[in-house]
């Protein structure tokens, strides 16, 4: 049975965080540290800063992941600019934010169910003008830094797995890392029915073939030169199955915070990550 959560997200603006959302979040989130010391009639309150209401400084999280405003430009509303960033670094150590996708997931699967048959994977160049770990001289803009994020998705787009690494790294090196990324249970590739896997052309050569393969993986690349053969062999043209991770990109970009990389640490930029494609699950569950 799955579980019914009040306020739809559509009801609120994709800015702000949904009772829905706060109703799955908030069990995640780490427990604040109590401000009494000792035992019994020797417990006394020693006092300090109070902690932060963690549904104000989640919702001003999303708020700048939505809006890809700096954090000190955040509406005051949801409290200083570093007490935001420092929970959201708090909250990326402890790896809340994966925790978050991966509960979306296994929500998703109850719901709805992973199409663990045909998957698709690709990457996507982002800007990183301040550097930092996992980037590199982007080779499509004159050597400008940035990073790749490598991504894998299911049949239909719900995003299973994500990499990031430098800008000028090619993404067959990353595939064998995004494959092993993925943040729930997969399902064994000995049970029928069988686990595609779809690329593009950029993925030619037999070092994909290998890793795939290895992973219980049968690989579908579009051959060029033989393209027209086989739609006359097979009577029409077959469904498109890899557009989906492109389609999922434009997902990740609609987040603005994404467009243009401005965490130097690669963990906190992949708790970003992480933070919308758990949105993107939770979506999906109440689409």
């Amino acid at each position: 049975m799955s579980v019914q959560h009040p306020a739809h997200y559509k009801d609120v603006p994709a800015w702000q965080l949904s009772d829905s959302f706060w109703l799955r979040i908030n069990p995640l989130l780490p427990k604040p540290k109590s401000r009494f010391r000792g035992r019994g009639l020797n417990r006394k309150n020693v006092g300090g800063r109070p902690p932060a209401d963690t549904r104000q400084v989640m919702a001003g999280i999303l708020y700048v992941l939505r809006t890809g405003c700096q954090w000190n430009a955040a509406p005051k509303e949801f409290g200083s600019g570093k007490t935001l960033h420092r929970y959201f670094q708090r909250w990326s150590r402890a790896r809340v934010f994966k925790r978050m996708w991966r509960a979306g997931l296994e929500e998703y699967d109850e719901v709805k169910g992973i199409e663990w048959k045909w998957q698709a994977a690709d990457a996507a160049i982002t800007k990183a003008p301040w550097g930092g770990q996992s980037t590199g001289a982007n080779p499509t803009d004159r050597a400008k830094r940035g990073t790749k994020r490598s991504l894998l998705v299911e049949a239909e787009g719900v995003p299973i797995a994500i990499e990031v690494g430098p800008a000028h790294r090619h993404e067959v090196k990353m595939l064998a890392a995004t494959l092993d990324a993925i943040v729930v249970a997969r399902p064994e590739p000995s049970q029928p029915p069988k686990q595609n896997l779809c690329l593009d052309k950029g993925y030619c050569g037999e070092p994909t073939k290998q890793e795939a393969e290895a992973r219980g993986y049968e690989v579908h690349i579009p051959d060029k030169a033989n393209a027209k053969k086989k739609r006359k062999r097979k009577g029409g043209r077959r469904k498109a199955r890899r557009w989906v991770v492109e389609v999922t990109h434009s997902w990740l970009n609609r987040f603005r915070r994404l467009l243009v990389r401005w965490e130097k640490k690669k963990a906190n930029y992949l708790s970003m990550l992480y933070f919308a494609c758990a949105i993107i699950c939770w979506r999906k569950c109440e689409l």
